[in-house]
């Protein structure tokens, strides 16, 4: 960082060795920048420690200068995780981070999208619901910069930004089966309006199955109302109960794959050996737990700076 004054824009264009608009582009998050150059900047940004003139900005634009970021739960390592990304790509643009939790109440999701036009505090939304249904999203503020996180689709007005469950699902499932596993359970299902993202895991971990020619069994998908470590526990526990235990499973998140490994080691069974285990997310927890968690891994870091960039296109394309 250099002493003396404050870093400028044009600082970083030379150190960079691109023009003062490329600068510009990137901090503010628009796309038309290739992928090496965004890189080269972002490096010259983080060396210099250079940080726009958020208050000059926000007074010529009549906005707030910050966004919020709405998640379901907070105490989720994944969430926690994600926040972190999105406060740092948020940062290095310009913006402050406001954070709500919803506890998937249906209702405090719905006013935050319906109530944003105001926009007092906020200039637009990252948001990952869980109460609200994909009609219930349509049915929004038109006038409030929304991206959506996970796995619901977009129509039109607002962006989303996911992984493809499916594909990822598949791929976890395939790895089992590559280990010779023929009884694999799966944990986490969510056969309801607003549980999509565990409906295309099990999509997923069906067609691993379909494309090897196995059978699926079906009793051994096993519901779950959250992805957290009591309802792993609770259902590798019944699943070692029954007369046919699987010898493997897919579990919906890590934090779940983390109550099963505990429910397995306390019944005196190994991991991997007599049962393997998979997780979804790749949680910093799953890296020190013993065994570690084989998990499917989501750049959370590029979710997020992806997110923040589309949001701050948005914004910029809403008249204040």
């Amino acid at each position: 960082m250099r002493r003396g004054r404050e870093v400028t824009l044009r600082d970083v264009a030379e150190l960079a060795g691109v023009s003062s608009r490329t600068v510009s582009n990137v901090v503010n998050g628009y796309a038309n920048v290739t992928e090496r150059t965004r890189r080269r900047v972002q490096e010259a940004v983080d060396q210099l420690g250079y940080r726009p003139n958020v208050l000059a900005r926000n007074l010529a634009s009549g906005r707030s200068g910050q966004i919020a970021l709405v998640v379901p739960y907070l105490d989720t390592p994944y969430f926690s995780e994600l926040l972190q990304d999105v406060i740092r790509a948020a940062r290095v643009r310009g913006y402050n981070v406001l954070i709500d939790q919803t506890d998937g109440d249906r209702e405090h999701e719905r006013m935050l999208i319906n109530h944003g036009s105001s926009r007092l505090l906020f200039d637009g939304v990252i948001f990952s619901p869980l109460g609200l249904s994909q009609d219930a999203l349509a049915d929004r503020d038109p006038n409030l910069p929304l991206v959506v996180l996970g796995e619901r689709v977009s129509d039109g007005t607002f962006d989303h930004v996911g992984i493809d469950d499916v594909a990822a699902s598949r791929h976890a499932t395939e790895h089992l089966l590559d280990l010779g596993r023929r009884r694999v359970a799966a944990i986490g299902d969510q056969p309801y309006e607003t549980g999509e993202a565990a409906q295309l895991r099990t999509r997923g971990f069906r067609e691993a199955h379909r494309l090897r020619g196995l059978q699926v069994h079906g009793d051994l998908i096993i519901g779950r109302p959250r992805f957290n470590r009591a309802d792993g526990a609770e259902a590798m526990a019944y699943l070692l109960d029954r007369d046919d235990p699987p010898d493997a499973v897919f579990c919906y998140s890590d934090l779940v794959a983390l109550g099963a490994i505990h429910t397995l080691i306390s019944r005196g069974l190994r991991v991997p050996e007599d049962v393997a285990v998979i997780g979804y997310d790749d949680i910093e927890d799953g890296r020190y737990s013993n065994p570690t968690v084989t998990t499917i891994s989501p750049d959370k870091e590029m979710i997020a700076t992806t997110a923040v960039e589309r949001l701050l296109l948005r914004i910029g394309s809403t008249t204040p």
